[in-house]
C-alpha cells in the first residue's frame, strides 16, 4: 500500500516545516513542503493529499494577532477546498501557528458542519511574555482525535507569546462535554495543571493544549510534536540515557512527538 501523502505548507513567517517534514516521514508518511501560493493558484492540489499541515512559526510576523492574515487568506481563496478536503475525508492538523490560524479560519471547533464561524481564541499569554519551555500534558481517551489515539501522557515543548485558549463558558462547557478537548496541561506527575503557572504556561482555559473537531479529523494544539521527533530533543536526554545504560536496557530510537503523527498516518492504512 502506498505511504499517506501529506503537504506542509510553507512561506511567509512559518518556520517549522522542514522538521515537521522530517516528523511526517519519520511516521511513515510522503511528505512535501509546498508554499502558500503554489497552493492558492494550483501548482499542487489540495485534493492529491490526505493530510495537510500549518506548522508553527509567525505568519506574517503575527501583525494583527497572531494566524489571523493567514486565516483570512486561506477563508477568501481556499475556503470550497479545505471544506471539501475535510468532508471527503483529509486530516487537518494545525500546531502552534498553525492552531492559531485554524481558530481564527473557524475551521475549530467545528461545532457545524461547512460552517466557518470564530467560536474560540488563542490570545496572549497570562504571563505577559513569551513562553519557550517543555510541559506535560495529558490526552483525553475519550476523544475521537485521530493523533492522540492511545495517547496517555506526553511531554512536548511550547513556544508561544499567543498561547492562551479562552472561550465562552458555553463553548468551553460543550467542548470538554463533545469530548473535543484532546490535550491538557498538567503537572509532572500528572495531574491537572488548575492554571497554576509554569505547568499551564498561558493562562489557557480549563487548561486546554489541543482540541478537535467532532470528526476527530481536524487538530489544533499549542505544544509542538515535531519538535520531539528525536530523543536527544528533550533536555533531559542524558540523564534518561545513564538511566538506561544502569538499568540495562536501550535507549529509544525516536522522539515521543512522533507518536502523533503515525497515528495520523495509520489511519490511512
Amino acid at each position: 500500500m502506498s505511504p499517506a501523502r501529506a503537504l506542509v505548507v510553507t512561506g511567509f513567517g512559518l518556520n517549522c516545516d522542514v522538521e515537521t517534514a522530517y516528523a511526517l516521514e519519520a511516521a511513515g508518511a510522503r511528505a512535501d513542503r509546498v508554499h502558500l501560493n503554489s497552493l492558492i493558484q494550483g501548482e499542487k492540489k489540495l485534493e492529491d493529499y490526505h493530510i495537510l499541515v500549518i506548522g508553527g512559526g509567525f505568519s506574517w510576523g503575527d501583525d494583527h494577532g497572531a494566524g489571523v492574515i493567514m486565516a483570512m487568506r486561506l477563508r477568501h481563496r481556499m475556503k470550497d477546498q479545505l471544506l471539501d478536503f475535510v468532508d471527503d475525508g483529509g486530516l487537518v492538523i494545525g500546531i502552534c501557528n498553525g492552531f492559531q490560524v485554524l481558530v481564527n479560519l473557524g475551521l475549530l471547533p467545528g461545532f457545524e458542519q461547512r460552517n466557518l464561524k470564530r467560536e474560540v481564541a488563542l490570545t496572549w499569554n497570562d504571563c505577559g511574555n513569551f513562553r519557550d519551555q517543555w510541559v506535560n500534558l495529558v490526552a483525553n481517551p475519550l476523544s475521537p482525535c485521530v493523533m492522540t489515539r492511545g495517547l496517555e501522557s506526553v511531554e512536548l515543548p511550547v513556544r508561544h507569546g499567543e498561547g492562551k485558549f479562552f472561550g465562552e463558558r458555553s463553548v468551553v462547557e460543550r467542548l470538554v462535554n463533545q469530548q473535543q478537548v484532546i490535550l491538557r496541561y498538567a503537572t509532572p506527575d500528572g495531574r491537572p495543571a488548575d492554571g497554576v503557572f509554569p505547568w499551564n504556561p498561558n493562562g489557557s482555559v480549563d487548561d486546554i493544549a489541543g482540541i478537535c473537531d467532532p470528526s476527530g479529523r481536524v487538530a489544533g494544539l499549542m505544544p509542538h510534536p515535531e519538535a520531539f521527533n528525536h530523543w536527544t530533543n528533550h533536555p533531559d536526554w542524558t540523564f534518561l540515557k545513564e538511566k538506561c545504560l544502569r538499568s540495562g536496557d536501550s535507549t529509544p530510537e525516536e522522539g515521543a512527538g512522533i507518536r502523533l503523527f503515525r497515528n495520523a498516518v495509520n489511519y490511512f492504512q
